[in-house]
């Protein structure tokens, strides 16, 4: 199963029709994707891996196969409310919590800020894409999610050590994620992360050159009446090395009310013999048409099909 792979230089020439519905297709049908010349700096992107590989190796590793998780998974005990994963939680938007966070060097601190930013604009950009497609204002996820201080960003750093029984333990267990648009920088040679599709789990594979994945969160499938749903997924543990995962999500301020596109929502509240009237003259016409009537008849603004 081929995972949709969205070239953002395909974006500026004329395969960007093609492109836009390859997007849309991957949002809709799958809810997870990889993005290609995404123009975020991968040397980077190198730095920011290299730096926390090495704050898990000299910080956190010990500490973890010390830790109560390790403990149970060696005495054999139920497994199946624990995570096999080391992690911490960077707030970057509205406010930053980086300072707070123990034994973060100064390297790494400027790294995962200077990443962050570019970021945040690849996630602005691929919004607005998405709302082109809903046939929506660019900046109408944007304004959704911003609440009285704009939208809210954070970024799970994770890694998923060695473990001596993946057989008896999930990485991570099976979830959707609550949030917004979440963009993966991942290991590029340790597997682990699948997604649910079709009835099936699909590996994905390990990052190659710095691609960006990205799958899309609750409140999209919220925002866009159920069009572009959040997709099921989980980590695998693996004996066989430790997998990185640096997760930023682009999520909706704390205080922002999410609710579906009015644009996006079907019409309610309309009694069948008044749709019938109008299927009566309008049978044959675009039945897209023929909703947005009933929705304007429904506000009391309806004068005929439109």
């Amino acid at each position: 199963m081929e995972i949709p792979v969205i070239d953002f230089n395909e974006l500026n020439d004329e395969k960007r029709s093609k492109t836009m519905e390859l997007l849309h297709q991957a949002c809709e049908k799958w809810g997870f994707f990889k993005i290609e010349n995404h123009g975020i700096d991968k040397e980077l992107m190198e730095k920011v891996k290299h730096l926390v590989n090495s704050h898990y190796e000299e910080n956190l590793k010990e500490r973890f196969y010390e830790s109560e998780i390790a403990k149970a998974l060696e005495n054999k005990g139920n497994n199946s409310d624990i995570d096999w994963e080391s992690s911490f939680f960077i707030w970057h938007r509205p406010t930053s919590n980086i300072d707070e966070i123990a034994n973060l060097s100064e390297d790494l601190r400027k790294a995962v800020d200077e990443y962050i930013a570019q970021l945040v604009k690849l996630a602005e950009k691929l919004s607005g894409l998405m709302c082109e497609n809903l046939g929506l204002e660019k900046c109408y996820i944007k304004e959704a999610f911003s609440g009285s201080k704009g939208p809210s960003v954070g970024t799970k750093v994770a890694k998923y050590p060695q473990c001596p029984h993946p057989q008896q333990v999930r990485g991570l267990r099976e979830h959707t994620d609550a949030g917004g648009i979440i963009l993966l920088l991942q290991d590029d040679k340790v597997p682990g992360l699948e997604f649910f599709k079709d009835g099936e789990w699909v590996e994905i594979p390990p990052s190659k050159n710095n691609t960006i994945f990205v799958n899309t969160g609750d409140q999209v499938e919220v925002l866009s009446n159920g069009r572009y749903k959040s997709a099921l997924h989980r980590v695998m543990a693996n004996d066989n090395g430790s997998r990185l995962s640096i997760a930023t999500f682009y999520n909706p301020a704390g205080d922002a009310i999410i609710s579906p596109a009015p644009k996006l929502l079907y019409p309610n509240h309309f009694s069948f013999q008044d749709y019938l009237k109008l299927y009566a003259t309008t049978k044959f016409s675009d039945k897209g048409l023929r909703f947005e009537s009933m929705k304007k008849m429904a506000n009391g603004h309806y004068n005929g099909l439109t």
